[in-house]
């Protein structure tokens, strides 16, 4: 090893591949001797292995049973190789490898024989990371991972597994790495068993509810403390309006010990080959045809969502840009994260439908492709096909057969069947935006049924189904067998047509999360899912609320952030992750994700409200809280109520008697639930809240103990 190698490595980040062969050590002696030299011949014959070598960028270390590779270039040296040994190993189908990659410190070594050898954390945690996988794994470390998703092309391929237990209980975070053809997409052993460990955290579903302040509970603390031994009420802090509402145990205590605030991270480059589908506008001469446009526009989106090599945004996000108003194309480009956009029309007459769409870069306004279809009312799907398919390829997106198969797989022949799902589909978009209305859930259910028993080959219609009977069985307090029966048939119709569809696998999972709480089976779910939904938001949005559920808040925090990339304007997804940041005490972070959804609906009472509170646990500042109330006894007093909770935490706070009477008084008579039905805390224990705060002990203890929902 030359001098000039030796000390860049000394100073500087090396990107480690260990390999090793599985089961190594139970062959016999010639046996692991033609193993090994198979596997160094196809080493030895890989491009980039060669490459690196030539330049004197490549450090190889033989480790008994496999090697560590340590390259001296770039973070996609090693993987690049990986994927070529992979590929050559496949032929032997004896040869069975596994394969770990991380980017980190790395020492070069001369041993007492004047050979190079490697020592530092950068080959250690490669090997830790090796180990937690199985038979053809290709896993990467978390930060190998966020050095790759830089490159934009491998961004898809790398799926997040959490953290895993290796030697003296050191943690790693490991990513596995995995395509159609290269890596194993099985979930390792070592996950798996230890998902089934697991204690599940008990919680109630995410409800829109008003905020709940740290305060209360830690006075509830002590009051009821000394009336029943034994009752332990964990502190809390307000929740933003439609949060989930979590009893916070096992690692969120560790959150609880005050984790500095990080800045958030510099926003990543836009990725060439991303777009937006905008809302088409409805030149028809019926406007009642407004559905049927919308229904095209989402038909093209969901078709150029199943390509892996694309970024496409969400529907919940696009759909706040209406059609037939003047559009900032370069702001909403910065909006959604995305380089380009597609604009449309729909225009409907008897059975004929004209459909204009035209492609811009949202970057400099330049118009790339427009074209206009002129077709039959029937043939309106397959002009959904073609549109989807010219926009990748004027994107240069790699599509992949199976891809190409299911952008041409039409939903339904019948178009009123189409336009009914296409109604239910809008009523259940702004339930999971805003407020989760019975109404129109049920609405939605009706619609659907109409629709499939028009057509009962309607895939995306039984899926859809599902979705509805789940989200009443949790959101709409309709906890009966029937319903959860009723989206178990519409799941089985579904799966009856096409088992291995993600969309089937999707609806799947959040059946088994939403009415059985099976987290790991909705996991394994969602993993299936996300081989075929590359783009759906709802994939991680599922996973960060299992896993946080499970007490693992930053791996929940980072599902839901993955989640907003795809649905950067999903209110509910940003409440849910200012959440998240709130468990774990970064109020930065808080702030920054709360402004976000403030700027998209600034009226929102609750999101204010715990703006506002941000301040006051952050930096103990209460006049946030204060200007708030003001304005609202003054403007809106009827929004009051839905605030009152914040405005008692901070009188509490600032041991303001008076201020806590008047907002017991602004609650009604609703009483203060807290932690989603868990605890109901009357009005009379409020008022002996306010005795304890002014040490009037007599009046404190005759506070009736608050009562406790089945």
């Amino acid at each position: 090893m030359s001098k000039d190698v030796k000390k860049e490595i000394e100073l500087e980040i090396a990107y480690v591949l260990f390999i090793d062969i599985v089961g190594y050590s139970k062959l016999v002696t010639h046996e692991q001797r033609r193993l090994l030299d198979l596997l160094n011949q196809i080493v030895r014959d890989s491009e980039h292995f060669r490459t690196a070598e030539a330049k004197s960028r490549l450090i190889t270390v033989p480790t008994g049973d496999g090697m560590a590779l340590v390259f001296y270039n770039t973070p996609e040296a090693p993987v690049e190789c990986a994927l070529e040994i992979s590929n050559a190993a496949n032929e032997h189908p004896e040869l069975k490898l596994r394969m770990g990659i991380h980017s980190g410190p790395v020492s070069g070594v001369v041993d007492v024989s004047g050979r190079a050898n490697i020592a530092g954390a950068g080959i250690n945690i490669a090997q830790r990371v090796m180990d937690c996988g199985d038979p053809g794994h290709v896993l990467v470390s978390k930060h190998m991972a966020e050095d790759l998703e830089q490159y934009g092309h491998w961004k898809r391929n790398l799926h997040d597994l959490g953290e895993c237990e290796v030697k003296h209980g050191v943690r790693v975070a490991v990513v596995n790495l995995y395509t159609e053809d290269f890596g194993n997409p099985e979930v390792p052993q070592k996950f798996l068993q230890a998902r089934h460990k697991a204690a599940a955290v008990p919680v109630a579903a995410e409800k829109a509810r008003g905020s709940r302040s740290w305060i209360i509970a830690t006075a509830a603390l002590v009051l009821i403390a000394a009336l029943v031994v034994g009752v332990f009420l964990l502190s809390r802090r307000s929740v933003p309006a439609g949060s989930n509402r979590q009893t916070v145990r096992g690692e969120a205590e560790v959150a609880e010990t005050g984790r500095p605030s990080r800045a958030l991270p510099a926003p990543a480059a836009v990725p060439t080959k991303s777009i937006a589908v905008l809302p088409f506008e409805n030149l028809s001469d019926e406007k009642q045809n407004a559905f049927f446009t919308d229904g095209v526009q989402d038909e093209i989106l969901t078709d150029l969502a199943k390509i892996a090599d694309l970024k496409v945004i969400s529907r919940s996000s696009v759909m706040q840009y209406k059609s037939g108003v003047a559009r900032d194309l370069r702001k909403i480009g910065q909006e959604l994260g995305v380089a380009h956009l597609l604009e449309g029309s729909v225009q409907r007459a008897a059975n004929r439908v004209r459909v204009n769409a035209q492609l811009i870069d949202a970057r400099n306004d330049a118009h790339l492709w427009a074209q206009t279809y002129d077709r039959d009312l029937a043939d309106v799907f397959a002009i959904q096909s073609e549109i989807a398919k010219a926009i990748a390829d004027q994107l240069q997106a790699k599509l992949s057969p199976s891809e190409k198969n299911a952008i041409e797989e039409r939903p339904t022949t019948d178009v009123t069947a189409f336009d009914l799902y296409t109604q239910a589909k809008s009523l259940l978009l702004n339930i999971s935006f805003s407020a989760k209305n019975l109404s129109n859930m049920l609405q939605a259910v009706d619609l659907l049924n109409r629709a499939v028993a028009r057509d009962p080959s309607f895939f995306q219609a039984y899926c859809l189904l599902a979705s509805a009977h789940d989200n009443i069985y949790l959101l709409g307090n309709e906890h009966t067998p029937a319903r959860l029966a009723a989206a178990e048939a519409a799941i089985e119709s579904a799966s009856r047509m096409r088992p291995d569809a993600g969309e089937t696998h999707l609806a799947r999972a959040g059946n088994l999360y939403r009415g059985y709480r099976d987290f790991d089976g909705a996991l394994a779910e969602l993993d299936i899912a996300g081989r075929t939904l590359p783009n759906d938001s709802r994939i991680p949005e599922l996973a960060g609320y299992i896993t946080r559920r499970r007490g693992k808040q930053e791996e929940g925090l980072q599902y839901l952030l993955r989640s907003l990339e795809l649905d950067p304007r999903n209110f509910l997804t940003l409440q849910q992750t200012a959440l998240s940041y709130q468990i774990l005490r970064r109020y930065a972070e808080m702030a920054r994700v709360l402004d976000r959804g403030l700027a998209i609906k600034p009226d929102d009472v609750e999101t204010r409200a715990a703006r506002a509170v941000v301040e006051l646990d952050w930096k103990a500042d209460t006049r946030p809280v204060h200007q708030l109330m003001q304005e609202l006894r003054a403007k809106d007093p009827a929004a009051l109520k839905r605030v009152a909770d914040t405005w008692f935490t901070c009188a509490l706070a600032e041991r303001d008697p008076v201020a806590a009477e008047a907002a017991i008084s602004a609650l009604g008579e609703n009483p203060y639930d807290y932690n989603q039905g868990a605890i109901y805390f009357n009005h009379l224990v409020l008022e002996g809240l306010i005795a304890r705060m002014m040490n009037d002990e007599a009046k404190a203890r005759a506070s009736p103990l608050c009562s406790w929902a089945n």
